[in-house]
């Protein structure tokens, strides 16, 4: 019998909404199910799966499929998601540029535009982003048909964590430099929503790519996994039970932060990702950030096994591997996934350089994946989170959710 992955929908009153979303879920995992297969993936009986299904096909979000007879019995019509079913935006916002994607409900970019931010901060930037929003929008309606009556939601991915005080502390955090307070304490959200007349959320660039992943990359169809991202920062995009789990202030997955001890090369004590982000790539090399041509420039000394970056390579490797068993011991994920916004030659250096991992708990048989994959290395796939997140938010069973209807009723 084929194996379906899917989540369980629930019986019970009050849970219509629920059961939706794990139709729409199971489909997304799937690509395309009979009537009967959601019943035997979901668990929910054959009419309530008939009537949810009469719903999404009448709301635009399903589509049947020419029928398909298998051995003697009656053909089964399967259906599938219609991906002009929902469109949502995903906004980046990193210290020198911000990049605006716009996907469809399974995932596809359809449109993506970036532009360079101005001197001043926010006080600027926030029309140059306004303007990009509004560009992919017309961009968009022009491919596809109702769009904008079909458009879920923005979020914007940047850099956390959210609502630290900055310190003068090179140890740990240094300002602007690492966190972005300027824009932090903007009132972006609220400028957004007004400006986009959209409903809008926020996710750190860690969470951004788990939730890319999720959909559309390694992390799909999986439970339990974790993003470790290595851009500006160090961040982990926690999956946890099939949830993106955000913490109590949104900070969850800040292993940057972590303090490490002192050592012989590092007499200071410091924190994570000043010994193995990009940021600390860029000073090893006394590159510029800001530079449009970094990119490329990393690209050109990879290639050449430049004795400079193969130096810091090895060093942020080490720490890296620290950061995987650690995470390992912490979350028991089924599989880490290794992300960065660098050159993908630089990132499979730096995956490749990890091994071979320490011992962990997570070093056991019978494993179905690997303790570390390599996952996007798009400077897009912050963005493409960003995207994801709307559609995640409209569409994906929230087991939260039904534990506090079950609750308040109960109340």
């Amino acid at each position: 019998m084929r194996v379906i992955r899917g989540k369980s929908g629930t019986n019970q009153e009050g849970t219509s909404a629920h059961n939706r979303r794990v139709m729409i879920d199971a489909l997304r995992l799937n690509g395309k199910l009979s009537r009967a297969d959601l019943a035997r993936a979901s668990g929910l009986t054959k009419q309530a799966v008939s009537n949810i299904i009469d719903d999404l096909e009448q709301d635009g979000l399903v589509v049947s499929l020419a029928a398909v007879r298998n051995g003697r019995g009656q053909p089964s019509t399967p259906y599938r998601l219609v991906p002009e079913g929902a469109f949502a935006i995903g906004l980046q916002i990193d210290r020198h540029i911000t990049r605006v994607i716009a996907v469809n409900l399974i995932g596809t970019v359809l449109v993506r535009a970036e532009a360079n931010l101005p001197p001043g901060g926010p006080a600027n930037g926030a029309r140059v982003i306004l303007d990009l929003i509004q560009r992919v929008r017309t961009e968009l309606a022009g491919i596809a048909e109702h769009s904008e009556q079909r458009l879920v939601g923005l979020c914007v991915a940047m850099p956390g964590p959210f609502g630290l005080a900055t310190a003068n502390d090179d140890q740990w955090m240094v300002d602007d430099q690492w966190m972005m307070a300027a824009w932090q304490n903007f009132p972006l959200l609220e400028t957004l929503a007004a400006g986009t007349g959209l409903e809008v959320a926020l996710q750190n660039d860690a969470a951004a790519c788990a939730t890319a992943e999720r959909m559309v990359g390694a992390a799909h169809g999986v439970d339990h996994a974790v993003c470790l991202y290595v851009g500006y920062g160090i961040g982990a995009g926690l999956i946890l039970n099939g949830e993106l789990y955000a913490g109590g202030s949104g900070n969850a997955g800040e292993i940057g932060m972590a303090l490490l001890p002192p050592t012989a090369q590092r007499p200071k004590q410091s924190s994570f990702e000043h010994r193995a982000s990009l940021a600390s790539l860029y000073q090893h090399l006394n590159a510029d950030p800001a530079d449009p041509g970094l990119h490329d420039r990393l690209n050109t000394l990879v290639s050449n096994d430049d004795p400079a970056v193969a130096s810091w390579i090895g060093t942020a490797a080490d720490e890296l591997r620290w950061g995987v068993q650690l995470i390992e011991t912490i979350f028991d994920p089924q599989t880490v996934i290794l992300c960065s916004s660098a050159p993908e030659a630089l990132t499979r250096r730096i995956y490749d350089a990890i091994h071979p991992l320490l011992p962990s708990i997570a070093n056991r048989p019978g494993r179905a994946l690997p303790r570390l994959q390599l996952g996007m290395t798009d400077p897009w796939s912050v963005a493409l989170g960003a995207a994801a997140e709307p559609i995640s938010r409209a569409f994906d069973p929230r087991f939260s959710a039904i534990l506090k209807t079950r609750a308040n009723a109960a109340g």
